[in-house]
């Protein structure tokens, strides 16, 4: 069952969010993922939200998102990650059916 990894983002750093994403899009792609959307958010609709980018990233199922997350390869660009922005991670999974 696919698995989502989204993150809701501030963008701190412009300069750092390209050296961020040149090793992070990379590792995505390695570990089977998919990036699906990196989009400007233009409107809340319900509830309040203040972080003004949303990224959807899919994978084949909630460990290989774990297993990308984890990875040596991603880890080593979170600090880079925390320069460039202020981002609240999650793994949103399909229910079994």
């Amino acid at each position: 069952m696919a698995a989502y990894v989204i993150a809701h983002a501030t963008i701190k750093d412009p300069e750092k969010l390209k050296e961020y994403g040149a090793v992070a899009g990379p590792s995505i792609k390695a570990a089977g993922g998919e990036l699906i959307s990196a989009a400007h958010v233009s409107d809340v609709l319900a509830g309040s939200h203040d972080h003004q980018r949303a990224v959807i990233i899919r994978f084949a199922d909630a460990q290989a998102a774990r297993d990308w997350y984890a990875s040596d390869t991603y880890q080593s660009a979170i600090p880079t990650r925390e320069q460039a922005m202020d981002a609240v991670f999650i793994l949103a999974e399909d229910p079994p059916q």
